[in-house]
């Protein structure tokens, strides 16, 4: 069941604004043990939300990788998003609705509430912090922001920042929102016709060539004017808007942006040999999003770091759809922490 966080003041930003009474909602699964040693904290990735035993529930469950009968799981909804945590669609300081006038949130204003968060929960250290995506970079960036804290790290499908490719990529689907009107007369449907363009283009991103003709296959007997592919993305489109909101999608992208853990640290080298914990990245050797050059920083730079590909037609969304192979690797890693 979601439960809700309050915290009490205003929360400062990394841009020099601030957020007045954050909310943040969060699951927890399982117990903390009597020494609190048995925390597994998961950073969800863009449109997901905090509840990780629905949507990640090949890794998360009784008998999985992650076992709430062993450990003690937490998965904590971002800021901006639209799914419980303060966002786009709660309440500014003037009692109105901020809608697009939410402000900037980065990578590390996330970790912040993140640590808000570990803090009422009593928790002090961490044994596994994961997250796929966007999901790493939260992972990683708190890696750094509190070493003592993380003990064991596994970023998958993941980077140290965000690229100038990836960057593209969220600029393009921001402009198809706005190219919706709606997306400026402030109600909460603002800008949903946008929002499913932008999501074919994500789509497009989280596969590659290879795995959509495969799944969309076309066939010389197709009506061009409905092949599958066509609808396919429709449909993608549709659910997503049937679940989400423009305005933390916008807001969501920018986030995803703000991800350089060298900025303001002296660059990448620097801001990542601060980093205690024990870690593991698991790269897709399919993936578009995050190709291999990106992830290899990981092994490079984080220090003991190591990194294992998992093979996956699916290209990024790997993370999300090959169980059997993260569980396989993420076990492996977990028998060398004693006691887990």
């Amino acid at each position: 069941m979601v439960q809700f966080l309050k915290l009490t003041g205003n929360f400062p930003l990394e841009s020099g604004e601030h957020l007045s009474g954050v909310e943040i909602a969060y699951h927890t699964y399982g117990r903390l043990n009597s020494d609190g040693s048995n925390v597994v904290w998961i950073c969800h990735a863009l449109t997901a939300n905090s509840d990780v035993a629905d949507w990640w529930y090949g890794l998360v469950g009784k008998g999985k990788c992650f076992d709430p009968d062993k450990h003690f799981i937490v998965c904590a909804n971002i800021l901006g998003s639209c799914y419980g945590t303060t966002g786009p669609l709660s309440a500014d300081e003037e009692g109105g609705i901020f809608y697009n006038r939410f402000p900037d949130v980065s990578i590390r204003d996330v970790v912040n509430a993140h640590i808000a968060l570990r803090i009422h929960l009593g928790i002090s250290q961490i044994q596994v912090l994961t997250g796929g995506s966007i999901g790493g970079f939260q992972a990683v960036e708190w890696a750094i922001m509190e070493p003592a804290v993380v003990k064991h790290l596994i970023m998958i499908a993941s980077g140290l920042k965000a690229t100038s490719w990836t960057a593209g990529l969220n600029e393009a689907q921001r402009m198809a929102i706005r190219a919706d009107k709606s997306f400026f007369s402030n109600i909460p449907e603002g800008g949903k016709e946008g929002m499913k363009a932008a999501r074919a283009m994500a789509l497009l991103s989280y596969r590659n060539a290879h795995a959509f003709n495969k799944t969309q296959s076309l066939k010389e007997e197709d009506d061009y004017r409905n092949l599958k592919a066509i609808t396919y993305q429709q449909y993608q489109g549709e659910k997503l808007a049937r679940r989400f909101n423009a305005y933390s999608y916008h807001a969501l992208t920018r986030t995803f942006d703000s991800h350089h853990v060298g900025r303001n640290r002296g660059g990448l080298k620097t801001a990542l040999t601060g980093i205690k914990a024990r870690t593991l990245g698991i790269g897709i050797d399919s993936d578009i999003l995050f190709p291999k050059e990106d992830q290899e920083l990981i092994s490079k730079y984080i220090p003991g770091a190591r990194l294992q590909y998992i093979h996956s037609e699916y290209g990024h969304d790997g993370f999300l759809l090959e169980y059997d192979l993260l569980t396989k690797v993420v076990r492996v890693f977990m028998k060398e922490i004693s006691g887990f």
